[in-house]
């Protein structure tokens, strides 16, 4: 039975607390129905309703911008002349001035199931802001594309809190943005009055390709399922001098850099026994960022069997791999990186120093997954109380 998007089933019965309103709507290219109608054209044509602002996160209302740190600034919609508010730009939070646009905030965004990914770093933000403006928040739920995959990676410590990264989860998460939105305002935002249209038909255990389910790239660089199976822990490599694919067709799948000796490399990597994937190589040119134009020595990350797989797993044996495999070229980027100056970029994405320090002293070993294990209980705890969708049986 094909899922229905919350933005399906809100059509379906719109509930009375957003009849007569005046509605905002933070979305972007992804936020389309099961017919590939868009929330914009949807809420602006639904005659109970005001549409009378729109939002958007980064990359744009339809991905125009590309890259990491790439802002773009408020406008007004060009066919329906009311604002379109950026909120990665000169501000991550919508101000007073946006909020009063609107009696309700609707979010229709299409996230991939790893913390690092901004969008809902953004929805926190707008949570914070509608609280203190006693503006409901309705989220029309989506697919986590990656719900299959297993909990993975650290959990995030506070201190390393940053738009990469606002609540102590893990970096692959398996929660919807309904769920997380439940799980922000438990933690964060008690008088936020939240509201969640959620999905029919949907499992935690289901890939996106199972979903039946149109798929439109959330971000420039998420062209596929592939791409966002991967991207838990392929993100990392945003914090080194390895290229994680970007200028190329298969982002965070290909990675590689000049100075890497495959034949090292690939005997490190090998000694963690990842499962579920295997490495094969695959030289490129990037045609922007990282080594522009320069070959890069590099591989291919193939998943073979996705539930099995454990992207931040496998990442950290690439880290050590490559700092094994550089003669000493390999390196942790500086900050800044998405609006934190001071901390390393490696330790806000990964949530905690210690992969960092792990890597550097060549002390990465196999037993990191079952420390990680260690210490979930606190977020297991609240995963099962925002948990709404079941695992359907195998």
């Amino acid at each position: 039975m094909t899922c229905s998007f919350g933005l399906d089933c809100i059509q379906e019965s719109l509930p009375s607390g957003l009849k007569g309103q005046r509605i905002g709507l933070l979305v972007h290219a992804a936020s389309i129905d099961s017919r590939f109608r868009h929330a914009i054209d949807i809420f602006s044509e639904h005659p109970e309703v005001n549409l009378t602002a729109i939002l958007g996160p980064q990359h744009g209302l339809f991905g125009q911008t590309q890259d990491n740190m790439v802002e773009w600034e408020s406008t007004t919609h060009p066919r329906l002349g009311i604002p379109l508010f950026s909120l990665y730009g000169r501000t991550r939070t919508p101000s007073a001035d946006m909020l009063s646009h609107i009696d309700a905030l609707v979010v229709d965004l299409q996230d991939v199931g790893a913390r690092p990914y901004t969008y809902v770093w953004t929805i926190k933000n707008c949570c914070a802001a509608c609280e203190k403006a006693g503006i409901p928040v309705w989220i029309l739920d989506r697919p986590n594309p990656i719900g299959a995959l297993d909990f993975d990676g650290p959990l995030l410590e506070e201190e390393y809190f940053s738009f990469v990264g606002g609540a102590p989860i893990p970096l692959c998460h398996r929660m919807t943005l309904g769920e997380m939105g439940l799980l922000l305002k438990q933690l964060y935002f008690p008088k936020l009055s939240l509201n969640v249209v959620w999905m029919k038909n949907w499992w935690r255990n289901s890939l996106w390709s199972e979903t039946g389910l149109p798929w439109v790239l959330p971000s420039p660089n998420m062209p596929t399922l592939d791409t966002a199976i991967v991207y838990p822990g392929m993100v990392l490599l945003e914090a080194t001098n390895l290229s994680e694919g970007r200028g190329t067709t298969r982002p965070f799948e290909l990675f590689g850099a000049p100075y890497l000796h495959l034949k090292s490399f690939l005997e490190t990597v090998t000694s963690f026994n990842t499962p579920g994937c295997l490495f094969r190589e695959h030289g490129f040119l990037p045609t922007f960022q990282k080594w522009q134009g320069a070959f890069c020595s590099g591989l291919q990350l193939h998943v073979t069997d996705a539930r099995a797989f454990k992207p931040v797993l496998t990442t950290a044996a690439i880290l050590q791999a490559a700092r094994n495999a550089s003669e000493g070229a390999f390196a942790f980027k500086d900050p800044p990186y998405e609006y934190e100056a001071e901390k390393m970029p490696i330790d806000i994405l990964v949530g905690t120093s210690a992969l960092r320090e792990a890597v550097l002293n060549g002390a990465l070993d196999t037993g990191i997954q079952d420390r990680w294990k260690a210490g979930y209980g606190p977020f297991l705890q609240m995963f099962s109380q925002v948990s709404h969708y079941a695992e359907e049986s195998r």
